[in-house]
Protein backbone atom coordinates (compact mmCIF):
# COMPACT_ATOMS: atom_id res chain seq x y z
CA UNK A 1 0.00 0.00 0.00
CA UNK A 2 0.89 3.39 -0.99
CA UNK A 3 2.26 5.94 2.22
CA UNK A 4 0.33 8.53 0.52
CA UNK A 5 -2.73 6.65 0.06
CA UNK A 6 -5.03 6.66 2.64
CA UNK A 7 -5.37 3.94 4.88
CA UNK A 8 -9.35 2.17 3.92
CA UNK A 9 -9.77 -0.64 6.96
CA UNK A 10 -12.52 -2.21 3.88
CA UNK A 11 -9.88 -2.77 1.84
CA UNK A 12 -7.29 -3.87 3.65
CA UNK A 13 -9.93 -6.44 4.91
CA UNK A 14 -11.05 -7.03 1.18
CA UNK A 15 -7.60 -7.96 0.33
CA UNK A 16 -7.36 -9.83 3.67
CA UNK A 17 -10.48 -12.05 1.92
CA UNK A 18 -8.41 -12.66 -0.92
CA UNK A 19 -5.22 -14.06 0.85
CA UNK A 20 -7.80 -16.32 2.66
CA UNK A 21 -8.80 -17.73 -0.67
CA UNK A 22 -5.02 -18.18 -2.14
CA UNK A 23 -4.25 -20.04 1.28
CA UNK A 24 -7.28 -22.37 0.51
CA UNK A 25 -6.23 -22.96 -2.89
CA UNK A 26 -3.50 -24.53 -1.42
CA UNK A 27 -4.45 -26.37 0.65
CA UNK A 28 -4.60 -30.57 -0.51
CA UNK A 29 -8.00 -31.84 -1.23
CA UNK A 30 -7.92 -34.52 1.36
CA UNK A 31 -10.47 -34.53 4.78
CA UNK A 32 -7.82 -32.47 6.57
CA UNK A 33 -7.31 -29.42 4.14
CA UNK A 34 -11.59 -29.69 2.98
CA UNK A 35 -12.25 -29.41 6.92
CA UNK A 36 -10.04 -26.87 7.52
CA UNK A 37 -10.51 -25.06 4.09
CA UNK A 38 -14.43 -24.63 4.68
CA UNK A 39 -13.67 -23.30 8.22
CA UNK A 40 -11.48 -21.06 6.75
CA UNK A 41 -13.47 -19.84 3.82
CA UNK A 42 -16.71 -18.96 6.29
CA UNK A 43 -13.93 -17.32 9.24
CA UNK A 44 -11.68 -15.82 6.97
CA UNK A 45 -13.98 -14.06 4.61
CA UNK A 46 -16.50 -12.68 7.33
CA UNK A 47 -14.81 -10.03 8.86
CA UNK A 48 -14.76 -8.04 5.28
CA UNK A 49 -18.93 -8.41 5.02
CA UNK A 50 -19.72 -7.72 8.37
CA UNK A 51 -17.45 -4.73 8.41
CA UNK A 52 -19.83 -3.77 5.65
CA UNK A 53 -22.36 -4.14 8.37
CA UNK A 54 -20.88 -2.07 10.91
CA UNK A 55 -21.20 0.68 8.36
CA UNK A 56 -24.52 0.58 8.20
CA UNK A 57 -24.95 0.11 11.93
CA UNK A 58 -28.32 1.43 13.45
CA UNK A 59 -26.66 3.04 16.90
CA UNK A 60 -23.41 2.90 18.61
CA UNK A 61 -24.46 -0.79 20.43
CA UNK A 62 -25.43 -2.11 17.23
CA UNK A 63 -22.08 -0.81 15.59
CA UNK A 64 -20.22 -2.37 18.52
CA UNK A 65 -21.93 -5.65 18.40
CA UNK A 66 -20.77 -5.95 14.84
CA UNK A 67 -17.43 -4.75 15.14
CA UNK A 68 -16.82 -7.51 17.95
CA UNK A 69 -18.07 -10.27 15.17
CA UNK A 70 -15.70 -9.16 12.82
CA UNK A 71 -12.72 -9.43 16.05
CA UNK A 72 -14.15 -12.94 16.76
CA UNK A 73 -14.06 -14.63 12.85
CA UNK A 74 -10.61 -13.28 13.00
CA UNK A 75 -9.43 -15.03 15.79
CA UNK A 76 -11.20 -18.00 14.59
CA UNK A 77 -9.40 -17.51 11.56
CA UNK A 78 -6.22 -16.90 13.04
CA UNK A 79 -6.28 -19.80 15.48
CA UNK A 80 -7.39 -22.11 11.70
CA UNK A 81 -4.51 -20.89 9.91
CA UNK A 82 -1.89 -21.39 13.18
CA UNK A 83 -3.07 -25.26 12.98
CA UNK A 84 -2.34 -24.95 9.43
CA UNK A 85 1.30 -24.12 9.84
CA UNK A 86 1.68 -25.84 13.15
CA UNK A 87 0.44 -29.45 10.96
CA UNK A 88 1.80 -28.04 8.64
CA UNK A 89 -1.07 -28.71 5.86
CA UNK A 90 0.40 -26.91 3.07
CA UNK A 91 3.92 -27.82 1.57
CA UNK A 92 4.70 -23.97 0.92
CA UNK A 93 3.89 -22.03 3.91
CA UNK A 94 4.43 -18.59 3.05
CA UNK A 95 0.37 -17.77 2.16
CA UNK A 96 -0.41 -19.04 5.21
CA UNK A 97 1.63 -17.09 7.38
CA UNK A 98 1.26 -13.84 6.14
CA UNK A 99 -2.23 -14.17 6.39
CA UNK A 100 -1.62 -15.60 10.28
CA UNK A 101 0.46 -12.06 10.31
CA UNK A 102 -2.14 -10.05 8.89
CA UNK A 103 -5.09 -11.55 10.95
CA UNK A 104 -3.49 -10.76 14.39
CA UNK A 105 -2.53 -7.14 12.96
CA UNK A 106 -5.95 -6.93 12.09
CA UNK A 107 -7.28 -7.93 15.33
CA UNK A 108 -5.75 -5.67 17.34
CA UNK A 109 -6.90 -2.95 15.30
CA UNK A 110 -10.43 -4.55 15.65
CA UNK A 111 -9.76 -4.51 19.43
CA UNK A 112 -9.06 -1.27 19.69
CA UNK A 113 -11.37 0.24 17.46
CA UNK A 114 -14.38 -1.61 19.74
CA UNK A 115 -12.55 0.18 22.71
CA UNK A 116 -12.80 3.72 21.18
CA UNK A 117 -16.26 3.21 20.45
CA UNK A 118 -17.14 2.21 23.98
CA UNK A 119 -15.56 4.49 25.26
CA UNK A 120 -17.56 7.24 23.36
CA UNK A 121 -20.45 5.66 24.29
CA UNK A 122 -19.90 5.84 27.82
CA UNK A 123 -19.36 9.47 27.68
CA UNK A 124 -22.53 9.87 26.20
Amino acid sequence: MESSKKYNLEERLIDFSILILDVIEQLPNDKIGNHLGGQLLRSGTSPALNYGEAQSAESRNDFIHKMKICLKELRETGICLNIIIRKPVMKNLVLAEKAFAESNELAAIFNKSIDTASKNKERK
